[in-house]
Order: C-alpha cells, then sequence, then structure tokens
C-alpha cells in the first residue's frame, strides 16, 4: 500500500486510467495487498468461532446471532477482495488494449468493492453483539466491552448520512478492541493450554 501511495494511486484527482496504469506497474504489489485482505477475512472466522465457544455457555441465543452476523462480514469481505483480485488481473490485460476502458471497468470494479466492504453498520452489529453477550456473561474485561458497545453503537449510527463523521470514532475504537480482543483471546488460549499440560502431567 505504501509503494501504491507514493506512486499517487490513492490521489483523488488520478483519472482512472492512470490509476490503472499505476496498477499495471505494480500488480505484484497489489495483489499482495489485496490477498492480505482475504487473509483477515479468514481470520474473522477463527475469531468468530472462538469468541461463539467462550460466549455460548452463559447466552447461546445471542452466541448464535453474533456469530451468524461474525460469519457474514467474513463472507462479504473474501467475496469482496477475491472479486478485485481476480478484477485487477483483467482490468490491467484491458489496460494494454484501451486504456480508457481499462479506467471504465476498474471504477465499476471498485464502487463493487467499496460497496461490499464499507459497511459498518454490519460490522458495527456483530461488536455489539459480542461485547453486550460478553458483557451480559461477564466474558472479557468490563472495559474492553464497553469500548466494543461504543464502536458498534458509533457504526451502526453511520447508516444516517448526518451522523457520517462517527465513522472516525468507529475506526479507532474497533481498533483499540480488535487489538485488546486479541491480547485477551490469547491469553486466555495460553492459561487453558498450561492448565492442559498441568493435569496430564498429573
Amino acid at each position: 500500500l505504501g509503494v501504491l501511495d507514493g506512486a499517487g494511486f490513492f490521489n483523488a484527482d488520478v483519472p482512472p486510467a492512470q490509476r490503472v496504469a499505476i496498477l499495471a506497474d505494480h500488480q505484484a504489489v497489489a495483489s499482495l495487498a489485496i490477498l492480505g485482505f482475504v487473509l483477515w477475512g479468514f481470520l474473522q472466522v477463527v475469531l468468530t468461532l472462538a469468541l461463539y465457544e467462550r460466549l455460548k455457555g452463559g447466552s447461546p441465543g445471542m452466541a448464535q446471532t453474533a456469530t451468524a452476523i461474525g460469519l457474514i462480514l467474513a463472507t462479504l469481505y473474501i467475496a469482496a477482495y477475491m472479486v478485485t483480485f481476480v478484477g485487477i488481473e483483467k482490468v490491467v490485460e484491458l489496460h494494454g488494449h484501451d486504456p480508457e476502458q481499462a479506467g471504465a471497468l476498474y471504477l465499476a470494479l471498485e464502487s463493487v468493492e467499496l460497496g461490499i466492504t464499507e459497511n459498518e453498520n454490519i460490522t458495527g452489529l456483530w461488536v455489539l453483539l459480542v461485547s453486550w453477550t460478553a458483557l451480559r456473561v461477564r466474558q472479557l474485561p468490563r472495559a474492553l466491552n464497553y469500548i466494543g458497545i461504543v464502536a458498534g453503537v458509533a457504526g451502526l449510527l453511520t447508516l444516517a448520512p448526518a451522523l457520517d463523521a462517527l465513522v472516525a470514532v468507529f475506526g479507532l475504537a474497533q481498533i483499540i478492541w480488535y487489538v485488546w480482543l486479541g491480547v485477551v483471546m490469547l491469553r486466555g488460549s495460553a492459561k487453558r493450554e498450561s492448565r492442559t499440560l498441568a493435569g496430564e502431567a498429573a
């Protein structure tokens, strides 16, 4: 992404045909970045299922609902970025014959990707459900759950055009929530593994 940014790919005033030319010059880098987002989608599946195992004992209905939303979110990301991954190859190929048509195709591809992935409402709903469920069943740190509730509500409120500025609040709170959640889940996994090994040794 740093390479593409340095080449001017993300500048708003760069015409679509020129963006495709930048993609053609840095196709391998762009493809690698997109596969990173696909990987994020698969990791979202792992996290969603791990959270279900942690929350299902206290509130199975809410845990199932949150899990369904989390898997939908992961599916959207994987599908969108796989379409983009394949689409970039077609756009770059077309650029060699008709740069303007390639630019138009890129705009269509970008619209599909953004329409699917810029979904603060779905992500917000998932974070809200997980945090609310964890708070009710007294799982995860209380402060972490409160941050998740703030992020979730902010994400849902971005549905209102007048409250679009809440995207910044959602983004920051979501980053803090994901990082803290990852630390908590890894520590919990390490503790369970230690107890298992101790039990086997005994």
